[in-house]
């Protein structure tokens, strides 16, 4: 980012306040807190997130063969649910979810949203398996020119929205990808950070020794500028943009350290159903 100097005379009281962002890490000095103030306030807020619900979800049969995986219940209602909810907590209301198998079940129970206090609008994948990569192409249209979330339905989070947005913001990065750390990386997508930044991503890497605890949770903020690098070939992010993201050093990692779980996976089901608040 260009920078111009600038002089400013601040009031003691406001630039008491200033210091008291500086962390060290996120905001390093006086001119990075100023700079974060102003950019969270012009910033545009993200109001619009898309929710990747296409997946035929092949580990959780057989209640696949009769629903879509974000319809798995938990805790009595769909898991897409407890995913909405927490984004219309964070007033994040213009939804756009991604269906393919099973997806009228989606559009049954969900409508337009109304009932959940959003609004929705549903892109239809069709039956193949499209990748991760095509929905975002779709949604181009509808989620204008500002940032927006991006969520995989398969996937729980306890995770403070605005926390990460601001982050987001701080950064000014093309992609921030939401992070947590597990005992046995391998299964997903393995991040190493260099401070904020992602310097290295493995998707689901062959077990070795060295490998980094901190993955991929499955849920990200996109600038738009994310499109300049889609085409309607590409088909999967881990594989065909996020490495590019990473060499162009253009993305960012955001740890949370609230409960996490991937409930695509049966035996992390399992777990979700018995902890998950």
């Amino acid at each position: 980012m260009d920078r111009s100097r600038l002089t400013i005379t601040l009031a003691k009281e406001v630039l008491k306040q200033l210091d008291g962002l500086i962390d060290g890490a996120r905001i390093r000095n006086r001119s990075h807190a100023i700079e974060y103030v102003l950019l969270k306030h012009f910033a545009p807020k993200i109001r619009k997130a898309l929710i990747l619900a296409g997946g035929q979800g092949l580990k959780m049969r057989p209640f696949t063969y009769e629903m879509p995986k974000a319809m798995i219940p938990l805790n009595g209602r769909p898991v897409l649910e407890h995913i909405i909810e927490n984004f219309r907590r964070y007033e994040v209301r213009e939804l756009v979810i991604s269906i393919g198998h099973q997806g009228n079940k989606i559009k049954q129970y969900f409508g337009d949203g109304s009932k959940f206090g959003v609004k929705i609008t549903y892109l239809e994948q069709g039956l193949a398996e499209t990748g991760t990569a095509a929905p975002i192409l779709q949604a181009k249209k509808i989620v204008g020119d500002n940032p927006f979330f991006v969520y995989y339905a398969d996937v729980l989070a306890a995770v403070d929205l605005d926390d990460m947005v601001d982050f987001h913001t701080s950064n000014n990065g093309l992609v921030t990808m939401a992070l947590t750390s597990v005992n046995r990386s391998s299964n997903w997508g393995v991040v190493r950070l260099q401070g904020n930044r992602v310097y290295s991503f493995l998707e689901k890497p062959d077990q070795r020794k060295n490998l980094s605890n901190i993955i991929n949770a499955g849920f990200y903020i996109f600038n738009p500028k994310i499109f300049d690098y889609l085409k309607p070939e590409t088909k999967r992010l881990e594989k065909d943009i996020f490495p590019k993201l990473v060499e162009q050093r253009k993305m960012f990692g955001y740890m949370f350290a609230g409960q996490w779980f991937d409930v695509g996976n049966p035996e992390i089901y399992e777990q979700a159903i018995k902890e998950w608040k």
